[in-house]
């Protein structure tokens, strides 16, 4: 009884212990993310005299991704809001990716064009292609360096087809659907001729939405080739020559003579390092926490 009650008594000042320490640390993780958010804002706060407004577009356009049409939006929103900026710059380092998300893009940036009647200068880094060239022909003039890639003027669909190795292998599809297009693209089903041009036709129709963005955003500056719609892409340079482009220039030459204001000031959405270290610190907490829940039972 002597043993057990030893026992008892290890276990409830563990529990406790273990409740104090989890207390302190959510109140740490908490008093952290405040502080973030305060930095953050005083440091959007702060005053500034006439600048540049940077936007970065960088990385794959995705939804959850970095370069997602809410960060690069909210950027924007930013951006043009501001008295002081004298005009906005979209550094794009980007091959492309969703067309939804760089519509969304391309129409917030005309919609506040037109509200705040200032200009907006797209400067490419190495890569301008697909949905971030799709955003690029939003602004006023776009400048690249001479071997940046620039272009593909396309879309895909893409995908792989295991009907043959699994007829190798023996082994059976079941797949059960309720409608007859359902299982459509799947990658262990045979694909119908019919679908295939259902698919076809999809695709075609968001490469001619895009096709109109261009020449909507170019205008007669484009020099259309049988080419220029076909997914090709091509060096700065060149792009210049075929009106995908304009000029040479870097972000600094652009705010310096273009733009007549050197400051630039960064609108894009970033993490700073409070941030980071809350995400990483819940994580590894709760991990830490589920360990300890499994060896020492539930807490009361």
């Amino acid at each position: 009884m002597e043993q057990l009650a030893d026992g008892l008594l290890r276990e409830r000042r563990s529990e406790r212990r273990w409740r104090i320490f989890f207390r302190i640390v959510w109140v740490a993780v908490v008093l952290a993310g405040l502080w973030a958010l305060f930095v953050q804002r005083v440091q959007h706060a702060a005053p500034t005299g006439p600048h540049t407004a940077l936007v970065e577009v960088r990385g794959e356009i995705a939804a959850e991704a970095e370069a997602s049409a809410e960060n690069i939006n909210a950027a924007l929103k930013s951006a043009f809001e501001d008295a002081n900026a004298q005009a906005v710059v979209l550094r794009i380092n980007s091959p492309g990716g969703s067309p939804v998300q760089a519509g969304i893009v391309y129409d917030e940036i005309r919609r506040l064009k037109a509200r705040h009647g200032k200009k907006v200068y797209a400067v490419v880094e190495e890569v301008c292609a697909s949905g971030a060239y799709y955003i690029a022909v939003a602004a006023d003039e776009v400048y690249v360096d001479k071997a940046s890639i620039v272009g593909s003027i396309g879309v895909l669909m893409d995908g792989f087809g295991f009907t043959g190795t699994m007829e190798k292998l023996g082994v059976e599809r079941r797949l059960i659907t309720a409608g007859e297009n359902k299982g459509m693209l799947d990658p262990f089903s045979p694909l119908s001729e019919r679908q295939r041009a259902y698919a076809q036709a999809m695709i075609d129709q968001i490469h001619q939405q895009f096709i109109a963005v261009v020449k909507e955003g170019r205008g007669a500056r484009l020099k259309e080739t049988p080419e220029t719609f076909s997914g090709l892409f091509w060096n700065g340079e060149e792009s210049i020559r075929l009106g995908l482009a304009d000029h040479t220039g870097t972000l600094d030459f652009v705010a310096r003579e273009v733009v007549k204001a050197e400051e630039v000031i960064d609108y894009t959405p970033k993490e700073n390092v409070a941030e980071r270290l809350v995400k990483r610190f819940g994580a590894s907490i709760g991990e830490g926490a589920a360990k300890a829940l499994r060896t020492i039972g539930p807490l009361r």
